[in-house]
């Protein structure tokens, strides 16, 4: 029987079912299981969650002397409700400004990359994908990029090279839900383009730690070996159950390019899914994009000029345009100069022109010295600036770009 208690009533070997709350104010990455530990009751107790719900078929009731909860308690449904079902409307959460999304964006990443480190820890044991985890995550990531796309984008960019196997998942998760919302998806399809890219690299989990994180150009037998991943997670998706087609498309066919060069399967041109032509460019450009055991990233700006020159043999280019759209001609981070002479970095996106994003100014080329940041909205009729060149940061060796444009909550 389910029952829904206060987080005060939980003792050890409880049955919890379900903990009534945001997946992010907790701190499980699951929330099924039998309680044997107390300092996972201390642990909800001193969190943001209130209540709980417990099934007594599978463990302990709550103490006799404790007040029973009353009749619209028991089963009650939790606060976090599960996904709603392909056909339902949603109404997508209300746009915000990029200072407004950062800190929750910050804190989704954070939590996310928790429960991504637990979710890989578990399938190089292997263990199935939990998926109750799993769509919570994409839940949250999806919000964040509803209320505003450039920050959760933006912050999954800057993980450090030893977080990249397991955070490149989140980034390609969030950069799949822009670029459905960009190509006029359905609710439903967003939805399981983000699964797809919250599992594509699963079976990186199982490739050797050696081989997965070794500080160098691979040989021709290690890329052999790394070939294997999209196949390997596949299989583990397929074994557990826990995916859709889409997902399980992205994770087989994120690798293939469009001249047929790919893999696993060498498929070409029309015979890779939509989906699949999706995940190839969200993929590339968070792993160009971000510090690598191997290489630090690249420029957003200039690692779309690259990936444009690419596009004919490697990307679709109706997907690859649209992803442009959905981050910008210049995306937030990138170090650009301006027709005054000044540089700066792109903090947001207007709605009026790719080609005229907000800029944090900072530096004067002229006198070559810093100036006060000053925040220019290329977009307003009055600016009497534009942007003539992307510029390479690590000429500039400018160490502060990061918080110039992600303020306090990267810090």
């Amino acid at each position: 029987m389910l029952k829904r208690i206060q987080v005060t009533q939980l003792r050890p070997g409880m049955y919890l079912q379900e903990i009534c709350g945001a997946w992010m104010d907790h701190p499980f990455w699951r929330s099924k299981f039998v309680i044997r530990d107390p300092e996972d009751i201390r642990l909800l107790q001193q969190s943001a969650i209130t209540e709980v719900i417990i099934d007594t078929s599978k463990g302990l009731d709550v103490e006799p002397d404790v007040p029973a909860p009353t009749p619209q308690q028991e089963a009650e449904p939790a606060a976090s409700s599960p996904p709603p079902a392909p056909g339902r409307k949603v109404s997508p959460p209300k746009p915000v400004s990029i200072e407004e999304e950062m800190a929750r964006a910050a804190k989704i990443y954070a939590e996310s990359k928790r429960a991504m480190l637990s979710m890989f820890n578990e399938a190089r044991m292997g263990k199935a994908v939990n998926s109750e985890v799993a769509n919570a995550m994409v839940d949250e990531i999806s919000s964040s990029v509803a209320r505003n796309a450039g920050a959760l984008i933006s912050i999954a960019r800057l993980k450090t090279a030893d977080e990249y196997t397991y955070m490149h998942s989140v980034a390609v998760c969030a950069l799949m839900v822009a670029l459905a919302r960009q190509l006029g998806m359905s609710e439903h399809d967003t939805r399981e383009a983000g699964m797809g890219g919250l599992l594509h690299d699963l079976g990186k989990a199982v490739m050797p730690m050696e081989v997965l994180n070794k500080p160098g150009k691979l040989t021709d037998e290690e890329f052999a070996i790394m070939k294997q991943h999209p196949e390997a997670g596949y299989k583990m998706l397929v074994e557990a159950k826990t995916a859709g087609d889409i997902p399980l498309d992205v994770c087989l066919h994120h690798h293939e390019k469009m001249d047929g060069t790919g893999y696993p399967h060498r498929l070409k041109g029309d015979q890779i899914s939509v989906f699949a032509k999706m995940g190839a460019v969200c993929d590339v450009y968070d792993a160009i994009t971000s510090n690598r055991p191997y290489k630090a990233g690249w420029d957003p700006a200039e690692s779309l000029r690259r990936m444009n020159e690419w596009c004919q043999g490697h990307f679709d280019e109706r997907i690859f345009k649209a992803f442009v759209k959905s981050i910008g001609i210049y995306p937030i981070g990138s170090l650009v100069r301006l027709r005054s002479g000044r540089l700066g970095v792109v903090t947001d996106q207007t709605e009026k022109s790719l080609l005229t994003p907000k800029v944090k100014v900072f530096y004067s080329t002229k006198s070559n010295l810093r100036i006060p940041p000053e925040l220019v909205d290329l977009s307003l009729p009055g600016a009497q600036d534009k942007i003539v060149s992307i510029e390479d940061p690590a000429k500039w060796k400018f160490e502060d770009l990061n918080t110039l444009w992600g303020g306090t909550e990267l810090r």
